[in-house]
């Protein structure tokens, strides 16, 4: 009878002994960090074709190179100037000033300028009908200033169907329709403060802000925006701090500019460059423009420019009554339980002014 049995030789052959069976171990091991290498070179390899590319997208990113950057850039047209040196075509720019200065009046100025040339929608949110009409015609002949054809104005007509909430979504969308409508490419809105104290959320000036820079990207916009300033100290030069309702406006503009009222005189006014991107400061502390209200041929009325100097000639001269006057101030108002900072505020100081005040 056959044995079907293997036979001990036959195991022994099957069987990979001990040390075979960790050559086969290291040759596997070795295969597999082969393998490793090869695809971590390939990934290496294909990295830097992409930098070679220079120019490769990384999910909602676009990777570019610096050089690839200035190329592309260099074909395309370099920004216009809207208005002087401070608004350029493109920008999200900001015109603030304190109440009655001339902000509207500057603004109106600029926008039929600007009109001259291109369309412009005014969306004006402070004068009624009536009140515009007067600011532009002869008081005496009552001949009227007659207008580029290009400047439209844009104002509300009944918002007493809307909460805040809805009446803020109102305007942008209707914004965003007159500028489909009309074809217009320079806006101008006066003003944001207004907009922003009839909301109930504090921070409805950031959101209006984020969609109107939406608005501005997809339809290619330059937009002017007017605002207030909160109270200042007018023996301080204006900064960026004295834009009123929340710092966070700021970072949204391109560009911005104010108004101020000499110390000097109350009749002189003079503008001053707070921000730029496309340009080097030409009106800054050091030359400011200086300038009148007046109306043009008793109709238009507007800033005439006089000329151009130093911002610390039309600060006010702080005396030392004055500032023992206002050292006093600071320490009433801390007695009464108010913070630093909103004495600060509200005395137009600096937040270290006032805590230095407090202690003396």
């Amino acid at each position: 009878m056959t044995n079907t049995l293997s036979t001990p030789a036959t195991q022994v052959a099957t069987k990979p002994s001990k040390r075979r069976r960790g050559f086969y171990h290291y040759r596997d091991k070795r295969e597999r960090m082969k393998q490793q290498l090869e695809a971590e070179g390939q990934e290496a390899a294909k990295r830097e074709k992409e930098m070679l590319e220079e120019e490769f997208e990384v999910g909602i990113f676009t990777v570019t190179s610096a050089n690839k950057t200035m190329r592309d850039a260099a074909r395309e047209k370099d920004p216009i100037k809207l208005y002087d040196e401070l608004w350029y075509e493109g920008e999200m720019c900001c015109l603030f000033a304190d109440s009655n200065v001339g902000k509207s009046i500057y603004a109106v100025q600029i926008a039929t300028e600007i009109a001259k040339a291109q369309r412009v929608l005014y969306f004006d949110f402070e004068l009624s009908n009536k009140q515009f009409q007067l600011r532009y015609q002869n008081g005496v002949t009552k001949e009227q200033f007659k207008f580029p054809r290009n400047f439209y104005r844009v104002c509300m007509k009944n918002i007493t169907f809307f909460n805040a909430d809805e009446l803020t979504n109102k305007i942008l969308f209707d914004i965003e329709d007159c500028v489909k409508k009309t074809g217009a490419k320079v806006i101008i809105i006066d003003n944001l403060t207004w907009i922003a104290n009839n909301a109930r959320s504090a921070s409805v000036a950031g959101i209006l802000m984020e969609r109107l820079t939406a608005l501005k990207k997809q339809y290619g916009l330059s937009m002017l925006i007017l605002a207030h300033t909160k109270k200042r100290n007018m023996s301080k030069p204006i900064g960026q701090n004295d834009l009123g309702g929340s710092k966070m406006l700021f970072n949204f503009m391109d560009s911005s500019f104010s108004i101020g009222i000499s110390a000097r005189d109350p009749q002189i006014r003079f503008i001053k460059q707070v921000k730029v991107r496309n340009d080097g400061f030409t009106y800054d502390e050091n030359n400011v423009m200086v300038c009148h209200i007046d109306k043009k041929d008793k109709k238009f009325l507007q800033f005439i420019t006089d000329g151009y100097e130093e911002e610390s000639v039309h600060l006010k001269k702080l005396k030392e009554t004055d500032k023992q006057m206002l050292i006093s101030q600071v320490k009433m108002m801390v007695a009464e339980g108010k913070s630093l900072r909103d004495i600060a505020t509200d005395l137009g100081i600096s937040l270290a002014t006032a805590q230095r005040y407090s202690k003396k």
